[in-house]
């Protein structure tokens, strides 16, 4: 790659702020999606007067809701004859950081022309300077974070067999009333276990603090509500914060495990560690969805990639069965003393993810703000509305299945975990073209990904080779 652009150096290490000096895509605004009426839902996108964004980086963060996110991805991409920047198998390469080299189809070094990719959208361990040289700096970056406490509920149950620490804890009851007892840091599968998000976000991590010899109890962590979080869009960020010194995570070629580049009496332990972190993440991602309002989240995000409603309407995917997705958990009214419990030890023991999801819980709800809340309002009911439509238009009994009904394998989703994972049976009766959109609705993340391969990556015929006569002797 050759020497970086203004824009991506400012992906690299500037704050969002400089946006207004580099005259960049940051500080533009781009209006809202246009709204029907849901009595007659449309498979078809609205027509809208402003440019969709095209060239998009979604972190694929993991028990956040993201695969409902991918699915949508899949569907425009798909229907819009987008390139999407593929992994070989399912992932790249995770738990490691993401390399380009692992993006199918990506030979920088052929002297060839490379073929523009459109989107990358699936799980990686987030790097930044590996990301840029697969996608152009001014791409769309986004993502999506969970309330821990709801994330580790989740990913127990997913992960049991996974994570060490999970599988030797009788209960994530026992495991959060003493998680060092179970958790080694380290340890295959750990990183399941502990500040799932920060690490899917590629950021490096402070020394673990020991317990004393012959203390029965671990070391206190700090109480994540005297976290001190940079709120959203701060401008004194571009003043405060040394753009030379900021967080950049690298891989060590040993052990693949993240570095930090910083002043040297910078305390990786302090909570200046954390605002440093979520400044740099500011400076990175255009938005950052929240599970527990993502809904609102979807209607944000048409919003600033100019899209219509119904390329944001669309069903949950790898929900688990017994659980609602997006509920909020985020007040402990209605909750037993058990679960508050235990969900205040989930967010202290996932210190820096509920730091991570205090900040863009903030963040989301200062765009609200700029949005408008009865605005937002009309538009999340429009959506409720059109996918309930569509549930009930596609779907065999207008909701999700169990799996062992689902007998059609295209649309039988990846069954791990102790939990069942939820998929979809499709109406009989439907129109040709009604079936071909269901059918994009309804596909897992899985198969949908095999099917986009194919299409990018079409399976070559070998011919028989054309023999001349054998020569006279």
């Amino acid at each position: 790659m050759g020497p970086l652009s203004p824009a991506r150096t400012l992906r690299l290490w500037g704050p969002r702020s400089l946006g207004v000096l580099l005259g960049g895509p940051f500080q533009r605004r781009l209006p809202g999606p246009q709204l029907r009426q849901p009595s007659a839902p449309s498979l078809r996108p609205a027509l809208l007067s402003c440019a969709p964004r095209q060239r998009l980086v979604f972190l694929k963060t993991h028990k956040s809701g993201s695969s409902s996110v991918l699915s949508l991805l899949h569907r425009y991409g798909d229907r819009h004859g987008l390139r999407f920047a593929l992994p070989a198998r399912y992932q790249f390469g995770y738990p490691r950081l993401f390399q380009a080299s692992r993006v199918k189809g990506y030979r920088p070094q052929t002297g060839g022309t490379q073929l523009p990719f459109h989107i990358l959208c699936h799980h990686m361990r987030f790097n930044l300077k590996e990301v840029l040289q697969v996608m152009p700096s001014d791409s769309f970056f986004f993502s999506i974070v969970r309330d821990p406490a709801a994330l580790a509920r989740s990913a127990f149950s997913y992960y049991k067999s996974t994570s060490s620490a999970f599988r030797k804890s009788p209960s994530l009851a026992a495991f959060l009333a003493n998680p060092r007892a179970f958790y080694r840091p380290g340890a295959r599968g750990d990183h399941y276990a502990r500040n799932l998000l920060w690490f899917d976000f590629g950021l490096p991590f402070p020394p673990e603090k020991r317990a004393k010899r012959g203390s029965l109890h671990p070391p206190r962590d700090p109480d994540p509500r005297q976290l001190q979080v940079l709120p959203s869009g701060a401008g004194p960020r571009a003043q405060t914060l040394n753009p030379n010194a900021l967080i950049h995570p690298v891989s060590t070629v040993a052990d693949h495990r993240s570095q930090i580049s910083s002043p040297a009496s910078f305390d990786l332990g302090s909570s200046s560690f954390i605002q440093w972190g979520l400044a740099w993440l500011d400076s990175v991602f255009d938005l950052v969805m929240v599970a527990e309002y993502f809904d609102e989240s979807l209607v944000l995000l048409a919003d600033a990639l100019c899209w219509g409603l119904d390329d944001v309407v669309g069903f949950m995917h790898n929900a688990q069965a017994g659980r609602k997705q997006g509920l909020s958990t985020v007040s402990n009214s209605g909750l037993t003393a058990e679960d508050r419990q235990l969900t205040a030890r989930a967010r202290a023991w996932n210190n820096l993810d509920w730091a991570l999801y205090v900040h863009f819980n903030r963040s989301l709800w200062a765009r609200i703000e700029k949005y408008g809340q009865r605005r937002l309002q009309t538009a999340v009911a429009e959506l409720r509305a059109r996918r309930e439509a569509l549930a009930k238009h596609c779907l065999a009994g207008g909701e999700a299945s169990d799996p062992k009904y689902i007998t059609d394998r295209r649309f039988r989703p990846f069954q791990f975990g102790s939990a069942k994972v939820l998929g979809y049976i499709l109406r009989s009766g439907l129109s040709p073209q009604d079936q071909e959109e269901c059918e994009r609705l309804a596909t897992p993340e899985l198969q949908y990904k095999d099917k986009l391969d194919a299409k990018q990556f079409p399976p070559t015929v070998s011919l028989p080779l054309k023999t001349s006569r054998p020569l006279s002797p």
